[in-house]
């Protein structure tokens, strides 16, 4: 069973940066795509970042320019580095895996940006 599990999520002050962290139990090169997702309260989550099996990233445009994803084979990890945080970055946090079946997804992580 595919499980992924999220951590470094916290609270930071506007302009601040945090990175987050997602650990795979199998090799990430098994997925077509891993990303991260999030969703904040009364809103609908939304895909922020993402990058596939050939390592072609897509951002969404909120948070291009600031956000970075990226993988470590060797550890099965994916990152997320965010960086210029403003308060509308705040959310839960989801990493999620992708294949031709079915989709994984963690438990997510929170993120507050606040002064």
């Amino acid at each position: 069973q595919v499980h992924l599990v999220e951590s470094g999520g916290g609270s930071v002050q506007p302009g601040g940066s945090l990175r987050l962290s997602c650990a795979v139990s199998e090799s990430i090169f098994n997925f077509n795509a891993v990303g991260w997702s999030r969703q904040a309260p009364g809103k609908q989550r939304e895909l922020v970042a993402s990058i596939n099996v050939g390592g072609s990233q897509n951002y969404a445009d909120s948070v291009k320019g600031r956000f970075t994803i990226s993988r470590e084979a060797a550890t099965n990890t994916v990152y997320l580095q965010m960086d210029s945080l403003k308060p509308e970055d705040t959310a839960i946090y989801y990493c999620s895996g992708h294949m031709l079946s079915r989709s994984y997804w963690g438990q997510g992580t929170q993120v507050t940006v606040s002064s």
